[in-house]
């Protein structure tokens, strides 16, 4: 069975402070009430383990206290103002005990589920980085909070940019500079408006993008809560290309690349 140290820590801190406390007393020195004292190791009891703790810790708090009370007395028994005392030692003692344990059950309550939520968000983000779908996250200011590696290995963006959560426009002049897309070059500026601005609306229309290796991505946007985006760009070279212009297929061919990712997506083109 595993010691729970911090179960008996702060039962076991009052039992030892009212013992020296009582020991002081009964032989050095006169000490003054140490009530303050117990209640502070009673929030700490608390704090550290949570109500059980803290509550056993009250008890004997108080009980020590009502020891010391009578041990301080000329005459036996309590009179009214010790009564007062003690019960207002009572009420904050449990309070402070009660008070500190809930909130760190809250406390721990809240780091359980965030716990949770980070390991189903590693666990999502290790799928997602499986799928040959393009997938990017934009936020409310179309700032990129996750790109897959699909996307990553489409556009040939870095690691290193990828994480540095560019905006929407960066990845499209991206795959402009990179020259990703099949377009003429007096073209893209229109393409890249009018992506963005499908972006912006949410349009959900899906288009293909047409790359310059000879894939073919359907692109679609889906609106997210918050205003954030989810673009995905899905794979359709086999049910594109193969409508392609048999007269082309040379040039199709030409655009293959040797990389893994384009030996398990072999092109149909003109074939």
């Amino acid at each position: 069975m595993q010691f729970d140290w911090r179960a008996i820590s702060g039962p076991a801190l009052t039992t030892a402070t009212a013992l020296i406390a009582f020991v002081v007393d009964g032989t050095l020195i006169i000490v003054p009430n140490p009530a303050p004292l117990l209640v502070c190791i009673v929030a700490f009891a608390g704090s550290l383990s949570g109500l059980a703790s803290g509550m056993i810790s009250a008890a004997i708090a108080v009980a020590f206290s009502a020891l010391f009370f009578l041990n301080h007395r000329a005459t036996p028994g309590y009179d009214a103002l010790d009564l007062v005392r003690l019960s207002m030692l009572a009420v904050t003692a449990v309070g402070t005990a009660a008070i500190t344990g809930l909130l760190r059950k809250r406390l721990m309550d809240a780091f359980t589920r965030e716990r949770r939520h980070h390991a189903t968000a590693e666990r999502l983000v290790a799928a997602l980085d499986r799928v040959d779908i393009g997938i990017v996250l934009l936020d409310s200011d179309t700032r990129a909070e996750f790109i897959n590696r699909a996307f990553r290995g489409y556009f040939s963006l870095s690691d290193e940019e990828a994480d540095s959560k560019p905006p929407f426009i960066a990845l499209m002049y991206h795959g402009r500079d990179t020259g990703a897309y099949e377009l003429p070059e007096e073209e893209l500026s229109a393409f890249i408006a009018r992506r963005t601005e499908m972006m912006r609306v949410g349009d959900s229309t899906p288009i293909n993008i047409n790359l310059r290796d000879g894939q073919v991505l359907r692109f679609s946007c889906a609106a997210l809560p918050g205003g954030g985006r989810m673009l995905s760009y899905t794979p359709v070279t086999d049910l594109v290309r193969h409508t392609d212009d048999p007269a082309h297929a040379d040039y199709y061919r030409s655009l293959r690349r040797g990389g893994d990712r384009d030996s398990g997506r072999v092109l149909r083109a003109a074939e």
